[in-house]
């Protein structure tokens, strides 16, 4: 094993090859997390309100794992070689090979961002710890946004596992020192913590949720304290830059609010990669 990860460190290209490929399984696997974990969701909280009404539901088992993947329309299993990422959506021509409803344009294309943005972590910092530390921080930030996207939802599950996961890798120094990462955290929570409940008071309204604020935390524990001000303003700008193409494209209605998660995942994915670049350059401007 250690002969195999320095043969990919040391070849750069066979090292982006084999993220790429693993990576494309990787996203594979987040389109089912992306889909489940809410759904798994909804059933807890179906089932504790039934247990605090002396109900009992009965369902199938349904996690990660269990069942196994199946056409939404005609219920036909999917089959190991109808499930290879990317390929096999273009092989069935995007299409149930059943029932021929179509399947949707999205699984590939999460599994082609996930190996896409994995083989320019690596590209960026390398096969070595650092890069591949980042690259589990990606494909987490992918699940979240999706999530969010679909459901105005920042599972726990994810949010405080990504946390903790950056407090440990920090306690190496890898991306900042273990006080920063601590701070960042604490610091992260307590900024949108602090703004939801002044606007809440001014105008009664929530204006974001609570998993916002764990995933800033999750954000400050891997980047450090001193980060959090590029995040909340890489955030800010790309949340309004592309609420305004969304709603110019007829994406979007511009009274429905946005989930502000896959902005802050997005700012919070290049400050990591490229934030002290960033916060130089602009320095150098002074």
């Amino acid at each position: 094993m250690a002969e195999l990860y320095t043969f990919f460190a040391a070849n750069i290209y066979a090292g982006l090859g084999l993220t790429f490929v693993f990576s494309l399984l990787v996203g594979s696997f987040l389109n089912v997390v992306i889909y489940r974990i809410p759904v798994m969701m909804e059933h807890e909280w179906e089932d504790n309100l039934a247990e605090a009404q002396g109900k009992e539901v009965e369902r199938e088992t349904f996690n990660l794992s269990v069942p196994r993947s199946r056409c939404g329309n005609c219920q036909h299993q999917i089959r190991w070689y109808e499930n290879i990422p990317v390929i096999s959506y273009l092989i069935l021509k995007g299409k149930c090979s059943q029932c021929k409803t179509a399947i949707s344009l999205r699984y590939p294309a999460i599994e082609l961002l996930t190996a896409l943005l994995s083989v320019l972590v690596i590209y960026t910092l390398g096969f070595n710890g650092f890069g591949l530390a980042a690259v589990v921080f990606t494909w987490l930030l992918i699940a979240l946004t999706f999530i969010d996207l679909d459901h105005y939802l920042l599972p726990d599950r994810i949010t405080l596992p990504l946390l903790w996961l950056g407090l440990l890798i920090n306690t190496r120094e890898m991306f900042t020192n273990l006080s920063s990462a601590v701070w960042g955290a604490a610091i992260g929570y307590l900024t949108l913590w602090s703004i939801y409940w002044l606007f809440k008071l001014l105008t009664g309204k929530e204006g974001m949720g609570y998993g916002d604020f764990k995933l800033l935390a999750a954000l400050g524990a891997w980047c450090g304290a001193t980060s959090l001000p590029l995040i909340i303003l890489l955030s800010s700008v790309t949340g309004v830059v592309l609420a305004i193409v969304m709603v110019a494209f007829k994406r979007h209605e511009a009274q429905k609010p946005l989930p502000f998660g896959p902005y802050l995942a997005i700012a919070g994915w290049i400050a990591l990669l490229w934030g002290q670049q960033i916060t130089n350059a602009y320095l150098g401007m002074l």
